[in-house]
């Protein structure tokens, strides 16, 4: 056979546009968003009405996005630690000590000044922020040290500060809510800059340069990696304890920040109810947002969606008047289809129906 009769290799071909859509990992999360848009749009009216007062920009969606501003906050921080094979259910206990701390400093006390009154803080306010957020980190020291040091699984360890945590928290304030009564305070879970509420562009900040980190260093790989096989990455030379201890400080941290934002938007601390129930929120968000529970893979981009999602849905559900039961039947059965979904069982019985 001469040379020219062989026949050439032919390179595969190329993936359409259409299966590189449906392949990448934001389309479910993007498509079940613009499903649940769809339903608000045709059964609520006035839905994507937008309007300007007072030069900042309000409407429904503006509501949902900065009310979900701490959902996403607690997602982030969430997304590594799964993405480590772990889990934080202590987040919303972090929420509330977090938001207890600064509201306790802050105080405020008014004074009148040429008859107008005046609120004075307690204790300034950049102060009273890093008293909470160093508590908030010293919550997530607690749990790594208990994750990586001690060896205990994440769900046990995290537990112990889930209750801890809420309970020092109603130590602190004698079980009763402290108000706070200091302008500049409310302006982190309330005000407006350039018209859009300044909680998102908190969220923004923290979302970018944990993006940035995980791009453009060797913090994204390390995680995958831990994910995927622990013994092998401490093997290769990755310190793992420490990598577990960092992106547990890092997702208490994230949660100090979104008591913040909560404490000041209600211009209170509820040592009861701050943040209740905000750690499942922030893992079914994680999850639908593409993230493994396995580890190892994981999407930042994802899980601001999935708190989207999450918190549309509540919006959906308080509207048209369902009662508020509802939401969290609706969340569990969610759950339990994402937790399915993600079994290799399922994968592969899937695949086979259809083939």
């Amino acid at each position: 056979m001469a040379v020219n009769d062989i026949p050439a290799l032919q390179p595969p071909p190329q993936s359409s546009l259409t299966s590189r859509i449906l392949a990448h990992r934001l389309f479910r999360p993007l498509t079940a968003l613009a499903v649940l848009l769809l339903i608000d749009f045709l059964l609520i009216p006035g839905f994507f009405h937008l309007e300007v007062r007072d030069g900042h920009l309000y409407g429904a969606l503006v509501d949902i996005v900065n009310r979900a501003a701490p959902l996403m906050l607690a997602a982030i921080g969430m997304t590594l630690v799964i993405a480590t094979r772990g889990i934080d259910i202590s987040v919303g206990a972090v929420v509330a000590l977090s938001g207890t701390v600064a509201s306790m400093l802050i105080g405020g006390t008014m004074v009148m000044q040429d008859g107008v009154p005046v609120y004075l803080a307690d204790t300034p306010m950049l102060v009273a922020i890093a008293a909470a957020l160093g508590a908030a980190l010293l919550c997530g020291l607690w749990n790594g040290a208990l994750v990586a040091g001690l060896g205990l699984q994440p769900i046990v360890a995290t537990l112990i500060l889930m209750v801890a945590g809420r309970g020092l928290a109603q130590l602190l304030t004698d079980g009763q809510i402290v108000t706070v009564y200091y302008q500049p305070y409310f302006f982190l879970g309330s005000g407006y800059l350039f018209g859009l509420p300044f909680a998102l562009f908190v969220v923004a900040v923290v979302f970018g340069v944990t993006a940035l980190l995980l791009r453009h260093t060797a913090l994204g790989l390390f995680i995958q990696a831990v994910g995927i096989n622990p013994v092998a990455a401490r093997l290769a030379g990755i310190r793992t304890a420490a990598l577990i201890v960092f992106v547990y400080v890092f997702a208490a941290t994230c949660a100090g920040m979104a008591g913040l934002l909560i404490s000041s938007n209600v211009k209170s601390a509820d040592a009861n109810n701050a943040g209740l129930m905000l750690e499942l929120d922030a893992i079914l968000a994680v999850t639908l947002g593409g993230t493994s529970l396995a580890g190892g893979k994981f999407s930042l981009a994802g899980s601001l969606v999935g708190a989207l999602i999450i918190q549309t849905l509540t919006y959906t559900i308080y509207s048209l008047g369902v009662p508020p039961e509802v939401n969290m039947v609706v969340k569990s059965v969610v759950v339990f289809l994402v937790c399915i979904s993600q079994s290799d069982q399922f994968r592969q019985l899937w695949q086979r129906r259809r083939a």
